[in-house]
């Protein structure tokens, strides 16, 4: 029936609260009232209090923060890295070879994800996390600590591929469960919001490792840089990681995790890792398809960004390093700005139209983009970056909370480690290596907008499988409020809805 006061010939009424609903919203809790047979009351609501909340999304904000800045700051040496670790090849091998070096961190976050992913559906998210916060700065200081290709010889790359592969297996435990625990944090109307400030930290982290490389470019020299320079902010993983490891220890469980954790110690406990593996590729083969896509759009554009862009500039495009590190830090700082007003207003309007806009948007300003990124000048590159970063924060915003929404509790984390980290694997962190092997293979340096178009197509794609959730209670979980008068305005609400949908059902 429409979403009018009155339904058909006037047979009942629609309250004003219900017809004010969301479309979505008010199909699941019809759904949900239907099963139940009554309205809800308090104990089928889950109240998240704000101190406890602004702690949880907090904490982990900061920490990925922190986590990204240990894995972003890489991409941003990877020139200065290719001439101290590969010296005998040439200047366009040295790179290939430092962004194979970055993309073997990829290959190995599916391993990541399938182990951290199962275990923090049964031992729970926290423990999971302050694991993969220490993995990860041990990880980076160690890159920190290896001689150069002149002091070791062949050991030197070899150790760097290790240490990167440290960090590829922690992370591949990080984002799945980072988005996870602060969804199950969230309220229902404000997921959108809160689930941001994840992403928030993310590039706060980025930001932050390009601001040091900056500085230390226009600090010291080349040589410097090649002899000890590029060391210091590997280096400084090791205390940020400690801060990071103890404020993940003071959280506490998330709520969803702890209402079923009886039930997961008595179904899931004796379930190995595999059978839970070949379950959520059974059972939940179609979000995790819709999950792999959103990630290869939001991935493919954030690594041409955050790990392409840099080198570009300096070697596609001959401009100094210090201007392709300002050109991407004025990048995430624009996208720093943006991505919690797109969060609030991706709870507004719905992810959907959110991540339509911005990969049509992408088929069309992806080769514009590049174009002014190639242009003479200052402010024609500085305005293509920001463009590229508007559309980084489309699909960042809303993906903390969209991603988990595709999944039900028990399989949660476990499910968003094998999309997730195999999307990014396959599509996102190898955009820097393929992008570059095709340009130096074409000549053609419009090849990464050429790239970004067909991940835009893919986007757009997927977005039309993609279930609208915003507002919607996640997928195996209670309804969350943020207070207890949204719990009272929630209890009444259902009230209605549910003699609502009663009497429309004697009408018929």
């Amino acid at each position: 029936m429409p979403d009018g006061r009155s339904g058909p010939r006037g047979r009942a009424t629609v309250p004003k609260t219900v017809a004010d609903m969301p479309r979505q919203v008010r199909e699941e809790l019809s759904r949900r009232l239907h099963r139940k047979k009554g309205a809800f009351r308090e104990e089928d609501v889950q109240v998240v209090e704000r101190p406890l909340l602004k702690r949880a999304v907090g904490a982990s904000a900061l920490g990925n923060c922190m986590e990204w800045f240990d894995f972003g700051v890489y991409s941003y040496l990877a020139a200065t890295i290719g001439k101290v670790f590969f010296p005998g090849a040439s200047p366009g091998a040295q790179l290939i070879s430092s962004f194979a070096t970055f993309a073997a961190a990829f290959v190995v976050r599916p391993l990541g994800g399938l182990v951290f992913g199962p275990l923090g559906d049964r031992i729970g998210r926290q423990k999971v996390l302050a694991t993969t916060m220490i993995m990860m700065a041990i990880g980076t200081f160690s890159i920190g600590l290896i001689p150069g290709y002149a002091s070791i010889g062949i050991a030197a790359p070899v150790l760097l591929l290790l240490a990167r592969m440290v960090q590829g297996f922690s992370t591949g435990g990080e984002y799945g469960g980072a988005t996870t625990f602060v969804a199950e944090y969230s309220p229902d109307r404000r997921r959108g919001f809160l689930s941001s400030w994840l992403d928030f930290g993310t590039f706060v982290g980025y930001a932050l490792g390009s601001a040091l490389v900056t500085v230390l470019n226009l600090a010291l020299t080349d040589a410097e840089m090649l002899s000890w320079g590029w060391r210091i902010p590997f280096l400084i993983a090791g205390p940020l990681g400690l801060i990071g490891l103890y404020m993940r220890l003071k959280l506490e469980e998330s709520p969803a995790f702890q209402k079923q954790l009886d039930e997961h110690e008595k179904n899931l406990a004796q379930a190995s890792a595999g059978s839970e593996f070949k379950t959520i590729i059974r059972r939940h083969w179609r979000p995790l398809l819709v999950c792999m896509g959103l990630v290869l759009l939001y991935n493919v554009t954030n690594y041409m960004v955050t790990g392409f862009l840099p080198t570009y500039q300096t070697e596609n495009v001959g401009r100094s390093t210090s201007f392709a590190d300002l050109l991407v830090l004025i990048g995430m700082v624009w996208i720093v700005l943006l991505i919690t007003f797109l969060g609030r207003l991706s709870d507004r309007v719905g992810r959907r139209p959110l991540y339509a806009v911005g990969a049509a948007a992408m088929i069309v300003l992806a080769v514009p983009a590049f174009l002014l990124l190639k242009a003479d000048g200052t402010w024609q590159p500085v305005v293509g970056v920001l463009v590229l970063s508007t559309l980084l924060a489309c699909f960042a915003a809303p993906s903390a909370a969209t991603l988990p929404a595709l999944f039900p509790t028990a399989v949660r984390y476990a499910a968003m480690g094998i999309g997730f980290n195999f999307a990014v694997a396959a599509f996102g962190g190898t955009t820097p290596l393929v992008t570059e092997a095709l340009v130096n293979a074409t000549g053609n340096d419009l090849v990464p907008a050429f790239y970004l178009m067909a991940a835009g197509l893919i986007g757009l794609v997927t977005v039309r499988f993609l279930p609208e959730s915003a507002q919607v209670p996640l997928n195996g979980s209670q309804p969350m409020v943020g207070s207890r008068q949204e719990l009272r305005d929630l209890i009444r609400t259902s009230r209605e809805l549910y003699h609502f949908d009663k009497d429309r059902s004697a009408a018929r």
